[in-house]
């Protein structure tokens, strides 16, 4: 059997009693990455007096998850207790695993998922946003039109949206948004569970003019409100003029936003 084991994303007392009996019990430990899960384990053996001395561990990651999806390996699932971590969090959530999940569903391998630390529902729940659904992007690409497209198409989106950024972009991220909306509330909160958790909610201007002044380091979830804007709305000259974007750009974005067809808002732009 294999079963999926969410680790702390900051600090060693969120790691539940079920995940640890399975970690004690598994004769197998899948690993995102074993110097991680090792120091890990070590960290739990001096706080809680348990020995892991005995475990065979397999770093199973992204880049050789399908590789490792054989059959020799399918019995050994099926025939040992086996554990699957990834660094930190829950797998399959911005994290290895869901191939080895569909592995055992298409090849009826017993499995489970415990629940346990999550930066995504943490972050949310810490927001105060009280609406019912969400999406959740992970990372954004790196730079680039497909970085600007991606964001664009967050900002057009009426659900709240959940991202995580790395300390190095979140200061252009947050600029990209406020360039497009910078009435736009978003949520930020970085180092989740850790000494030096912090969060910040406002308008995109106010967070970003807070954060210039902020120690950046850390991992960042942020979490972005909706569009209140409705298909077909009318935007006026003023809110179009405002977007400090190329026409070509605007004139996609309105055309989402509004309903309105690219040439018609494009030709308006330019008159």
């Amino acid at each position: 059997m294999l079963t999926f084991v969410p680790t702390p994303i900051g600090n060693l007392g969120d790691l539940s009693f079920r995940s640890l009996e399975i970690l004690k019990e598994a004769e197998l430990i899948l690993c995102e990455d074993t110097r991680v899960t090792k120091k890990l384990l070590q960290l739990i053996s001096q706080k809680l007096d348990i020995s892991f001395n005995q475990k065979e561990f397999k770093s199973v990651h992204s880049h050789n998850e399908k590789a490792f999806l054989t059959n020799e390996n399918k019995n050994i699932l099926i025939n040992q207790n086996v554990a699957y971590v990834s660094d930190a969090g829950m797998p399959c959530v911005s994290d290895p695993g869901a191939m080895l999940v569909e592995f055992c569903i298409k090849n009826d391998i017993k499995y489970d998922v415990l629940p346990g630390a999550n930066a995504v529902l943490t972050a949310y729940a810490m927001s105060g946003f009280n609406k019912k659904e969400f999406t959740f992007f992970g990372f954004l690409p790196h730079k680039g039109k497909d970085r600007q497209n991606q964001l664009q198409s967050i900002l057009e989106n009426q659900f709240v949206t959940i991202l995580y950024e790395s300390p190095h972009r979140l200061l252009k991220l947050l600029e990209q948004i406020q360039t497009i909306d910078e009435n736009r509330e978003i949520f930020v909160v970085k180092e989740l569970t850790k000494m030096y958790q912090q969060s910040f909610k406002g308008t995109s201007k106010e967070i970003n003019n807070q954060l210039k002044n902020t120690t950046i380091k850390g991992e960042w979830v942020v979490i972005i409100d909706g569009t209140n804007l409705q298909s077909g709305e009318q935007l006026t000259i003023k809110d179009i003029q405002d977007l400090d974007l190329p026409p070509k750009q605007k004139a996609k974005l309105l055309s989402k936003l509004t309903g309105k067809s690219v040439k018609e808002i494009y030709d308006n732009l330019i008159s």
